[in-house]
């Protein structure tokens, strides 16, 4: 069984940064393809961002392109996300989510088979 620990939340200013870790167990690291997604209270979970399983492809949603970035370190069985410039609307509990499919659609989160029990964002004005 895949097991997804996110660590790294908190509290920060807007215009500050941000960096999520995502660490796995339960699976060879390198065989999962990797998502990160954020929900708001009130709001449905949101696509943030995914990269492939040897890291050679990322992918971003619209709000957060140019501001993060995914990067995974297969050795390490680690996976984060940076986050810079970050927005009082980037407040949201982060989840990594991971598949361990040949395929599937980055941005859906039926793609994904397993989920990380989520860490807190919160950006203040």
């Amino acid at each position: 069984q895949v097991q997804l620990v996110e660590s790294g939340g908190g509290l920060v200013q807007a215009g500050g940064s941000l960096t999520l870790s995502c660490a796995a167990s339960g699976h060879p690291f390198s065989g999962l393809f990797l998502g990160w997604f954020r929900q708001a209270p009130g709001k449905e979970r949101e696509f943030v961002a995914a990269i492939t399983r040897g890291g050679g492809n990322t992918f971003y949603g619209d709000s957060v392109k140019g501001r993060f970035a995914i990067s995974r370190n297969n050795a390490k069985n680690t996976g984060s996300l940076q986050m810079s410039s970050l927005m009082p609307e980037d407040t949201a509990v982060y989840y990594c989510a991971a598949s361990a499919g040949v395929s599937g659609v980055p941005k859906d989160t039926r793609t994904y088979d397993y989920w990380g029990q989520g860490t807190q964002v919160t950006v203040s004005s």
